[in-house]
C-alpha cells in the first residue's frame, strides 16, 4: 500500500453533512467520537506507543529491526543474497527501497497515535493527574521518534496536531527546526513523567527523557545544558551501574556482573537492577509478550542474526542452547574492528585479556568442553586461529541465553534446540546507565573539558577492569570505541553514527565490506521515501542530495 506515513496519518474524524438529523450520536457503539474519552480508553492508546516502538526496533520481523546495526562498523553481511542486510547499497537505500520506507511508516504512525493523544486529552473525562499521565509519556514518544527521524534523514515534515483529514502538502522543516521541537517534547516529559522508582517495568520515566533531551541539546550545541540534563540522570539515588554479581545466574562461573546484565530475568528493577533506564519488556507464552516457545515469530532475533551457524565438523549436532549460539545462522558477522582492532588486536594487549567485557564468556572466541555440548575434554577450538566465515567468528553472547533457552524450545537433554528458536529470550535495555555515562563524556569532550570526559569513560572501565583512558586519548573516536566495547550489539549504532554524521567516515576505515557494497557520503542520511514524495502533489518534497 502507497502512502500510509504521513501522507495518510490518520483520518479519525469525518465532517459530516450540516444537518443535525443526519449526525449519529454513538452513545452505544465505538468510534471516533468516543474512543478518547476516559482514562482507560487513552492508556489503550499510549499502551499502543510501547508496541509500536518495541515493533520499530525489536520484533517487526527478521530484517527490519537490524537495520541499525547492518551497514555500520561493527557488523557485515554473512550472506549476499539481496539488499535486506545491506549489502548492494544503491539498492538498499534506493527511495522506494523497504528499508528507509518501512521505519519512515512506522515512525510517523507512533507520532499520529502522539498527537491524537495530545489534541484529544483537553476534552476529555480524564482528571488533571490522568491526563497529565499520559500527555507526558504520549510527548516523549513524540519526541522519541522525531529523534529518530531527524537521524536518519535529515530535516522532516513536523506534524505536531491530528490529522482528521487527507492532507497532500506536507513540506520538509530544518533539521534545527526538528531538534528544537524535539526539545520541547521531551522538556515537557522530563518535567511530568515520574521518577524511576514510581513505574513499573518497561515503562518510561523522568531519566529516560533527561538522556534523550540532553541528547538533542548536544545536536543543537547547547552543551551545559547537555552536562546538567545527564547529570540528573547520573546523580539520581536510584541509578548506580551494577558493580557486583546478582540476578538469576549469579552464582555460575565463568561469569561476572557484565555478563548477569544480559541473563534472562536480570535486566529489571524488580530483579535488583539499578542500570536499566528503558527495558523493552518480552513476556514468554503470554498473547502480546512477543516471545513463544513454538515460534520465533514476534521475538527479538538478534540470537538467529549474530550467532554463528555454526553445524559442520565437530559442532555438527547444531543448533544447541550452549555457547556455539543456539539456533543463529551466521548472518550478522563481526568485524575485525569490533571482535579485535577495539580491544588493542590480541591477547599480546593486557586490556584484551583482562577487560571482562571481551572475556570468553562475554565475546566468546574459544569453544572447549565446559561451554560446547559437543566437545570432548582436551578439544579445543578458537576463531583467532581460522579465518572468519558464517560458520565460525566471534560473537557478543548477550545476544544469546547458553544453556538457558526457554524450556519449549529443547528438543532433547542436551540442550538441542528445535527449528523455533533464533530469538534472544530476554528483556531489551533500550537504554542504560553506561550509555549515559558515555553521553556525557562525550558532551564534556565538545565543551573543552576532556579531563571531566576521561573521568566519565574511566567509571566505565574500572567497572569493566580495564587500564584507565588518559586524557591524551580522548577524542570522539576513541568515545565511540568505547561505545562498541561497553554496548556492541545492544547499541543502535547506526543512530549514533548518523546523529554524527560520522556514519561513512567509520564505515570506510573499519568495515571493508560495505565500502566494497558501495558505501558513500551520500548514505549519512536515508532518502525520504519515493511513495511520500509522490503522494505528496499539493507541495514539493525535497529529496536528499544524491538520490
Amino acid at each position: 500500500m502507497k502512502n500510509i506515513g504521513i501522507i495518510l496519518l490518520t483520518l479519525l474524524t469525518l465532517v459530516s453533512c450540516e444537518d443535525d438529523f443526519l449526525d449519529e450520536k454513538p452513545e452505544d457503539f465505538l468510534s471516533s467520537a468516543n474512543a478518547y474519552s476516559t482514562y482507560d480508553d487513552f492508556i489503550a492508546s499510549v499502551n499502543n506507543l510501547y508496541f509500536l516502538s518495541r515493533r520499530q526496533f525489536y520484533s517487526r520481523d527478521e530484517n527490519r529491526p537490524f537495520d541499525f546495526l547492518y551497514g555500520t562498523d561493527i557488523v557485515y553481511d554473512g550472506e549476499n543474497n539481496g539488499i535486506q542486510r545491506h549489502s548492494r547499497m544503491e539498492q538498499a537505500y534506493d527511495p522506494a527501497s523497504p528499508i528507509p520506507t518501512t521505519h519512515w511508516n512506522l515512525l510517523y504512525k507512533t507520532i499520529s497515535e502522539a498527537n491524537a493523544i495530545i489534541d484529544r486529552a483537553p476534552n476529555s473525562q480524564m482528571t488533571e493527574e490522568e491526563a497529565k499521565d499520559v500527555l507526558a509519556q504520549a510527548y516523549f514518544f513524540r519526541g522519541f521518534c522525531y529523534r529518530v527521524l531527524v537521524y536518519l534523514y535529515g530535516g522532516v515534515p513536523l506534524v505536531t496536531n491530528e490529522v482528521t483529514s487527507p492532507k497532500i502538502d506536507f513540506v520538509r522543516a530544518t533539521k534545527e527546526e526538528v531538534l528544537n521541537q524535539i526539545v520541547r517534547d521531551l522538556e515537557y516529559a522530563s518535567q511530568n513523567l515520574p521518577g524511576i522508582t514510581a513505574v513499573n517495568d518497561g515503562r518510561v520515566n523522568n531519566l529516560t527523557a533527561y538522556h534523550y533531551l540532553a541528547e538533542t541539546y548536544l545536536s543543537l550545541g547547547r552543551n551545559q545544558e547537555t552536562i546538567a540534563a545527564l547529570t540528573l540522570v547520573i546523580d539520581d539515588p536510584n541509578t548506580a551501574l551494577m558493580q557486583d554479581r546478582f540476578g538469576t545466574r549469579s552464582g555460575e562461573t565463568p561469569g561476572d556482573v557484565y555478563w548477569d546484565l544480559f541473563r534472562r530475568g536480570n535486566q529489571n528493577r524488580s530483579s535488583g537492577n539499578t542500570e536499566g533506564l528503558w527495558v523493552i519488556q518480552f513476556e514468554l507464552d503470554v498473547q502480546g509478550g512477543g516471545l513463544e516457545s513454538g515460534s520465533r515469530g514476534g521475538s527479538y532475533m538478534l540470537e538467529r542474526h549474530h550467532a554463528p551457524l555454526n553445524r559442520s565438523g565437530a559442532f555438527r549436532s547444531w543448533p544447541v542452547g550452549d555457547y556455539t549460539g543456539g539456533r543463529g545462522i551466521g548472518w550478522m558477522i563481526s568485524t575485525e574492528y569490533f571482535s579485535n582492532t577495539v580491544w588493542g588486536g590480541d591477547a599480546t594487549n593486557p586490556d584484551f585479556t583482562n577487560d571482562i567485557r571481551n572475556a570468553n564468556h562475554n565475546f566468546i572466541r574459544e569453544y572447549n568442553s565446559e561451554n560446547t555440548v559437543a566437545l570432548s575434554p582436551g578439544e579445543v577450538y578458537s576463531t583467532e586461529d581460522t579465518p572468519r566465515s558464517r560458520g565460525f567468528y566471534a560473537y557478543q553472547t548477550k545476544v544469546t541465553t547458553p544453556f538457558n533457552h526457554p524450556d519449549g524450545l529443547y528438543r532433547d537433554a542436551n540442550f538441542g534446540l528445535t527449528s523455533s528458536g533464533g530469538g534472544t529470550y530476554t528483556d531489551q535495555y533500550m537504554l542504560r546507565l553506561a550509555e549515559s555515562y558515555l553521553l556525557r563524556a562525550e558532551a564534556y569532550l565538545a565543551n573543552n573539558q576532556a579531563q571531566l570526559a576521561a573521568n566519565d569513560i574511566n567509571v566505565i572501565r574500572q567497572r569493566a577492569q580495564a587500564s584507565l583512558a588518559t586524557v591524551s586519548q580522548i577524542d570522539i573516536d576513541y568515545i565511540l570505541d568505547e561505545r562498541v566495547r561497553e554496548l556492541g550489539v545492544e547499541e543502535k549504532r547506526r543512530l549514533t553514527l548518523m546523529r554524527l554524521g560520522l556514519l561513512f567516515d567509520r564505515v570506510e576505515q573499519y568495515n571493508p565490506y560495505y565500502m566494497e557494497q558501495g558505501m558513500s557520503q551520500t548514505f549519512n542520511l536515508w532518502p525520504i521515501p519515493a511513495d511520500e514524495i509522490e503522494g505528496n502533489r499539493g507541495a514539493p518534497l525535497e529529496q536528499n542530495p544524491g538520490y
